[in-house]
């Protein structure tokens, strides 16, 4: 079968230990694509140098709502001359994340609904990641209905049925990481369920959030077959058609990878 990994962050140097014999692994084990996904400008510079030497490698490029202190003015024409590459296929990743203490909301806010403009210009397609600021992501999302027509994803999607059907009336997609197969993600499991075919993404979020059963290690590319096989699971589909309709969403969503 093919695989697609929707989000991954190989930009990571020191992360993965022999980065070119990962790279090799994943092209033996059938993943036709990755999308390795910025944070800052660095990040998505080092992303984009990635997607140039490795063929199966394409790129998104943005700043993370954690990471806005690096924000530099001119960055946002750097990370759109990134994007003119034929291998940058979306801004990202952009949004709000309110998990820890002391986070700039206005400074994040602010910072979203800018990307959502930078990615309309660009005709681009875009990542969130939204962690403890569900209804303030909508909100945004919502307020900029007017800049969404290239489309988006909600990536490592960890939220309610409700708010991904809300999502879904925008006409974003949503992907699903490793989460999806922990034993306590009952939530999630109705949101898989839920989600239509042509809305379904698959990602990995490396390194982060291994999925069952090897959680709690180093992630990678690797791995997202595991989430292509709980979905399927979940779903009471054909692993192989489920493999082919992502790939599918992925190419439509993303049409860049097809260069």
């Amino acid at each position: 079968m093919i695989y697609i990994d929707t989000h991954a962050h190989l930009n990571y140097d020191n992360k993965y230990g022999d980065r070119e014999q990962l790279i090799a692994d994943i092209c033996a084990a059938g993943i036709e694509r990755v999308i390795n996904v910025g944070w800052n400008y660095e990040s998505s510079r080092s992303a984009a140098l990635l997607a140039q030497k490795h063929e199966r490698l394409y790129f998104a490029a943005g700043f993370h709502p954690s990471n806005l202190s690096d924000f530099c003015a001119g960055d946002h024409e750097r990370i759109a001359a990134l994007l003119s590459s034929p291998k940058g296929v979306a801004v990202g990743e952009i949004g709000l994340d309110y998990h820890y203490d002391g986070a700039d909301e206005a400074a994040q806010k602010r910072a979203f609904a800018e990307q959502l403009e930078l990615a309309d210009a660009l005709g681009l397609p875009f990542a969130v990641h939204s962690r403890d600021a569900a209804q303030d992501t909508l909100n945004i999302l919502k307020d900029n209905k007017g800049k969404l027509s290239h489309g988006g994803v909600m990536h490592c999607f960890s939220g309610s049925p409700e708010t991904a059907k809300e999502y879904l009336k925008l006409g974003l997609y949503i992907s699903f990481a490793g989460p999806v197969t922990f034993k306590n993600a009952r939530r999630l499991d109705e949101v898989a369920k839920i989600v239509p075919a042509d809305r379904l993404l698959a990602e990995t979020d490396s390194p982060y959030l291994a999925p069952e059963p090897v959680r709690g290690t180093l992630n990678t590319p690797l791995n997202v077959v595991r989430v292509y096989e709980k979905l399927a699971a979940l779903r009471g589909e054909d692993a192989e058609e489920l493999a082919l309709q992502i790939r599918k969403n992925a190419y439509t969503l993303f049409p860049k990878l097809k260069n």
